[in-house]
């Protein structure tokens, strides 16, 4: 399996929960906005010329269509979750580890250049904005309407303005269905290699 489609693999299992096949690859593409950004998202990274097109002009239009805006050379891991589909922003210099989930009314940006490092299996709640490069560790939940403007620790919870760790219990509660899949790719390759391997 290429490393495209590992990476659409690895998200589909989010959606659906459990063994993928066609028929669930095309009802989501059908009836998930959410999956069907992420997946054309994805294909703009194949080899294929025409094909690696087509997939930046459809993800283009779905950018504008959703008000989302996810450039296409963001590294991001397997496992890709966006809960609803609109008014996302996620700077291209970020980087996003493997099950990550993206609420509505997220930005993660930068003034400076470099933008946020974001393990695996992190939680970000609506209408969260993270700020500049900070770092958020794995199994961290992002908790709505937080601004957060310093790293946060593994395995905790903040919340707030600015955001401030309120919880060390059960971390990374939300992040259902998680691709395991993921962890086998990384021992082999390391993080995001995959996804750097697509781009390049």
């Amino acid at each position: 399996m290429g490393a495209i489609s590992r990476l659409v693999h690895s998200d589909l299992h989010r959606y659906v929960g459990r063994e993928t096949s066609i028929s669930d690859l095309l009802k989501q593409l059908l009836l998930n906005r959410s999956f069907r950004y992420s997946f054309w998202l994805r294909m703009c990274g194949c080899r294929n010329t025409p094909l690696r097109w087509l997939s930046i002009c459809i993800h283009r239009q779905l950018s504008n269509r959703y008000g989302i805006q996810i450039p296409r050379n963001v590294r991001i891991g397997h496992g890709l979750f966006i809960g609803h589909h609109m008014c996302i922003v996620v700077a291209d210099s970020t980087t996003i580890g493997n099950n990550c989930n993206l609420s509505q009314f997220t930005t993660i940006g930068s003034n400076k250049g470099q933008a946020a490092t974001i393990g695996d299996n992190v939680y970000i709640g609506p209408g969260v904005c993270i700020v500049e490069n900070v770092t958020l560790g794995n199994n961290a939940t992002i908790g709505a309407g937080s601004v957060v403007v310093k790293d946060v620790p593994q395995d905790s919870t903040v919340a707030g303005n600015p955001a401030r760790v309120v919880s060390m219990k059960d971390p990374g509660r939300f992040v259902n269905h998680r691709w395991t899949g993921a962890a086998i790719q990384n021992r082999q390759d390391g993080p995001l290699a995959a996804t750097n391997a697509s781009l390049s």
